[in-house]
């Protein structure tokens, strides 16, 4: 008896590549549940997706077509690149070809769920981890019963009208843990058309990933993650994580990025992890894991050096930390705790820098500037005081974007009332005030996401936040002209000494370089010339390998 088929797509078009990991962990609990699993992965193929959709549907017949969309935008001020546009196309290919009902998923998607199952024109939406969602639902499907039974599921019933089927418990709508394989590894695999291609990624992308935990318990103000993944962290069992690594660096990937939130929040969990990785190390000389070059997103707190050591002999090659800035009048209300309290301060970040230096492991150290209460003068210090630190590399980005279940989103929604043009609220493509409507003031959940990407006429138009106390300069004739101001004050204020190891946010025109990720040269080449890790350790030498001087 043939098994039924579930399909999942990935939409995404940007290179350098990303290996869709999600689909390796919702392929891992289809295929559990007793389900066939086909991956048909555009990413490797943009140049001939439409000829790939049309093929594969041509001679499939799924009960259900899953697409996961990681990202809706750059979010990147000054790029402000959207990608749904492109995603749309692809839905209405998959369309073309195919009666079977469409899922929508991804962190990128749950940011704003509700608005994107009305404009995709799809059938159905999972909010957060999709694993236990998918399962139900296929099941459903397959068994021709009603996916209206299915706990979490967002439903298109047409005409706007986007509903949620309440889950069962108010505890698993927030958290999620539940929603999360947590027991088994994640089923990863190379050199198969019909599943995701970890080694191929590796090798176009220069990096693999593993995930840790998922969810975030944390508030700070600018974050998407605590409501689109879970406001609680659902732990991994720490011996499926490492039976996960062992299988990648036996493939051939040996940098694995974590896709935690922040891998060392709840830090006794990432203790247990790097101890199970030593533990290994140790007591199997054969093991691939000695191949393993580890990259990790942390907080600057908590850190210490324990900590440091694990890392240092689980194999983690580099941290890429987040202060986002060293003022606390700055980081108070901003960088918090679920419970509304700062958690580290700038002498945290000097001691993390310290610490990874004296045990052999680079850092990248990033700040996010424009914040409500950013002038000049904060935004001076933070530059010193981060040039200050022992990094390898530092990087600055200049204003946030706006998503509308971050606390920043949900308060200048609740400031603007959606009669009052906030000041600080920009998008390169606004042709009039950006207004913002509370929740309760919109007729629907639909209603009141669309408006932190399209403008009232349908047009994209992203929300970011730029803080207006920064000053304006002497062009002062259009939104932007402040965050030029702002930029040039950047490259004035990095030395010309340091430049090699900063990343600064760029302009047409203005700046020789980009630090942008989408289809950005500098990390098309490094893939080009055979790099491998996270793309910021090579930053230092950007001229030396786009003059094709440097090997890998």
């Amino acid at each position: 008896m043939n098994r039924p088929l579930v399909t999942l797509v990935n939409p995404n078009l940007v290179h350098p590549p990303i290996t869709p990991y999600a689909l390796d962990i919702l392929t891992t609990s289809l295929e559990a549940a007793g389900f066939e699993v086909d991956v048909v992965d555009l990413t490797l193929v943009r140049d001939r997706w439409r000829h790939t959709v049309a093929t594969y549907f041509g001679e499939h017949r799924p009960v259900l077509v899953g697409m996961t969309f990681r990202n809706t935008d750059t979010i990147y001020p000054q790029e402000q690149r959207v990608f749904l546009d492109s995603h749309r196309d692809i839905v209405r290919e998959v369309q073309r070809w195919t009666t079977a009902p469409i899922v929508g998923g991804g962190v990128g998607f749950s940011s704003m769920p509700f608005a994107l199952v009305d404009w995709f024109g799809i059938d159905y939406g999972v909010k957060g981890p999709g694993e236990m969602t998918l399962v139900e639902l296929a099941t459903m499907l397959a068994n021709d019963d009603s996916p209206a039974k299915v706990p979490g599921l967002i439903i298109n019933l047409g005409r706007g009208d986007v509903r949620q089927i309440p889950h069962r418990t108010q505890l698993t709508a927030d958290g999620r843990v539940d929603l999360v394989n947590r027991s088994t590894p994640y089923l990863r695999r190379s050199g198969r058309p019909d599943k995701v291609d970890n080694l191929a990624y590796y090798e176009r992308g220069g990096l693999g990933n593993i995930l840790t935990k998922n969810g975030c318990t944390y508030a700070c103000a600018h974050c998407v993650e605590p409501d689109a993944k879970g406001n609680r962290f659902a732990r991994r069992a720490e011996a499926a994580v490492v039976d996960e690594m062992e299988l990648l660096t036996a493939q051939g990937v040996h940098d694995l990025h974590t896709t935690d939130s922040e891998f060392n929040l709840n830090i006794a969990h990432s203790k247990a992890v790097l101890r199970e990785i030593v533990r290994r190390k140790r007591t199997d000389r054969s093991s691939p894991l000695h191949d393993l070059r580890l990259w990790i997103y942390v907080q600057p707190a908590p850190f210490d050096e324990e900590y440091a050591a694990l890392l240092a002999e689980a194999g983690c090659a580099g941290i890429n930390v987040a202060p986002d800035h060293v003022r606390d009048d700055v980081l108070n209300g901003w960088k918090v705790t679920g419970r509304g309290t700062r958690f580290y301060g700038y002498a945290d970040v000097q001691r993390l820098c310290d610490l990874a230096t004296q045990y052999g492991m680079l850092t990248m150290v990033e700040a996010l500037l424009g914040m409500p209460g950013e002038t000049a003068e904060t935004m001076h210090d933070c530059v010193d005081g981060l040039l200050a630190l022992d990094a390898t590399v530092v990087g600055f980005t200049l204003g946030l974007r706006a998503f509308p279940y971050s606390p920043l989103g949900r308060d200048l929604a609740a400031r603007s009332g959606g009669t009052r043009a906030v000041p600080g609220l920009q998008s390169n493509t606004a042709t009039a005030p950006i207004l913002l409507s509370t929740l309760e003031q919109c007729h629907s959940r639909v209603e009141y996401e669309r408006q932190f990407m399209f403008d009232p006429m349908g047009g994209f138009r992203p929300v970011y936040y730029f803080s207006p106390a920064l000053p304006e300069g002497a062009r002062n004739t259009r939104s932007g002209d402040r965050w030029l101001t702002s930029l040039e004050l950047l490259w004035e204020w990095v030395p010309l000494h340091d430049r090699p190891r900063v990343m600064l946010p760029t302009a047409p025109g203005l700046t020789p370089e980009d630090n942008n990720y989408a289809d950005n040269p500098f990390l098309l080449r490094l893939t080009e010339l055979g790099y491998k890790g996270a793309f910021w350790s090579h930053w230092p030498l950007r001229a030396e390998i786009m003059g094709g001087t440097v090997p890998a």
